[in-house]
């Protein structure tokens, strides 16, 4: 019974997700309901002391992050930036390759260290104003960003600094470069399948006569350039090559300048104690805002006249934008949280633990409760936490080494995470102005490829040996 109330807490959350209600409502009523069908007395416990925690956390931690890259793509829009580079793009590559360009600069970005939601941020003016000149369906967006930010660059290529990627190397004494051929094997896969399956999506499109959209229609598009002549490509790229670079340099900087943790006495009447901040547990987050801020400033340096001219109207639209979305995603933390604390929830980990072969035990283990919670990092880190000793001792015995079990955590992190509750999911369905029912359809089809991909890596490491 336990086990049926967490499937169905969960099944609840991601119809009412897919119909359109909002998650920031019925994130807690499907925790909290799940709660009161264990046991009624700790509902309001769960609710001050585990969800909301968590959930303000959350927002402690990244809402700065969800501001300023809403304010970096609203100004790279305004500037005329988007519009510069797509012109750019489809005179290199032709405007039939719209897709296989927006893949490639998201992946640029989060394999350059950009925040996952900084880049859906970032490359939706792009994609918006390049799938409009190719006439291609604007609800293809959000698969096209779902497969360049949340897959192959996340957590398959060997290196990349994504979240997905670092956990594991706690658990297995790794680093992000394990396993690099499987990792590189899993990632072509990946992409070469992704890539082949949006573009029978935009043939067919293309043959039933369907474009772009009618403007009457469609919600957050982003607002026309009205300054007159384009900036150069290389000027108008620039703003997005600081936020790569720069992000790598304050990583690299900060720890050397504040050292792992930094006091200061607060400046108010009486004695104060000192407050003190750990500095290693919020680099990266640091890291990506003073790099956003960055890009920010140079995309004003370059095009301060056409930006400030709607700057007033455009940034409150890009401020609300921003506080739904890390609203959206703190409540499904919050609620990930809560059901990960329930009986049920160790019902399914113990059930898992039955899988016998130790690889497939793992991805299945991880990608399960990475969908339960509706978090790669979160459902690994769970999944890691209660397991890496079994996961361990069972691959010594198989002569696995642990490169190979990092590389199947993270990958099979980021595949059934992406289910219709998960914050990043509901975020880039915002952002673009989308609904579940207009582009869920290609976001879990990249869910699946990237799924089987797990399943790939398995199957070429125990063919071959290749690590």
């Amino acid at each position: 019974m336990e086990f049926l109330i967490v499937l169905a807490a969960l099944a609840f959350l991601m119809l009412v997700a897919y119909r359109g209600y909002s998650v920031i409502l019925f994130a807690p009523v499907a925790a909290l309901g799940a709660v009161l069908l264990t046991d009624p007395s700790l509902v309001a416990p769960m609710f001050t002391g585990l969800f909301m925690d968590k959930m303000v956390g959350f927002l402690k931690n990244y809402f700065p992050v969800f501001l300023l890259g809403a304010i970096f793509g609203k100004v790279i829009e305004l500037s005329g930036f988007s519009k510069a580079i797509v012109a750019a793009t489809i005179r290199l590559f032709g405007a039939s390759r719209a897709i296989l360009s927006i893949v490639i600069v998201c992946a640029l970005l989060t394999y350059g260290g950009v925040s996952l939601f900084v880049v859906v941020f970032a490359v939706y003016p792009f994609a918006a104003e390049l799938f409009r000149q190719s006439d291609i369906p604007k609800r293809l967006i959000p698969g096209t960003i779902a497969l360049g930010a949340f897959t192959f660059t996340m957590d398959a290529l060997p290196g990349t600094p994504q979240i997905q990627n670092i956990i594991p190397t706690t658990f297995f004494g790794t680093n992000t470069w394990a396993a690099p051929w499987l990792g590189t094997i899993g990632g072509i896969f990946i992409l070469a399948v992704g890539l082949a399956y949006l573009d029978w999506r935009r043939r067919v499109a293309a043959r039933n006569g369907e474009g772009y959209g009618e403007a009457s229609t469609l919600v957050n598009e982003p607002a026309a350039f009205a300054g007159g002549k384009l900036a150069h490509p290389a000027i108008a790229i620039l703003p997005l090559v600081l936020v790569g670079v720069s992000n790598k340099l304050f990583t690299d900087w900060i720890p050397r300048y504040y050292g792992d943790t930094h006091a200061f006495d607060p400046a108010v009447i009486g004695n104060a104690a000192p407050v003190v901040q750990q500095v290693s547990s919020v680099t990266a987050i640091w890291a990506v805002e003073g790099a956003l801020l960055v890009g920010i400033l140079t995309v004003l340096a370059f095009a301060w006249k056409p930006v400030m001219t709607t700057f007033s109207e455009g940034t409150k639209t890009a401020i609300g934008g921003a506080l739904l979305a890390a609203m959206n995603t703190a409540s499904e933390y919050g609620f990930g949280a809560v059901i990960a604390a329930l009986p049920g929830f160790l019902v399914v980990a113990n059930a898992l633990g039955a899988i016998p072969n130790p690889l497939v035990n793992e991805a299945v283990t991880v990608t399960a409760l990475a969908g339960i919670t509706g978090s790669a990092s979160g459902g690994m880190s769970i999944a890691l936490a209660a397991m890496a000793d079994t996961f361990i001792a069972n691959a010594n015995a198989a002569g696995i080494p642990m490169e190979v079990l990092h590389r199947v955590a993270a990958m099979a992190s980021g595949g059934m995470d992406t289910l219709p509750h998960n914050g990043a999911v509901i975020t880039l369905l915002a952002v673009t102005g989308l609904t579940h029912r207009q582009a869920y359809k290609d976001i879990f089809a990249i869910t699946i490829i990237k799924t089987l991909a797990v399943m790939v890596i398995i199957g070429v490491f125990y063919a071959t040996g290749l690590v």
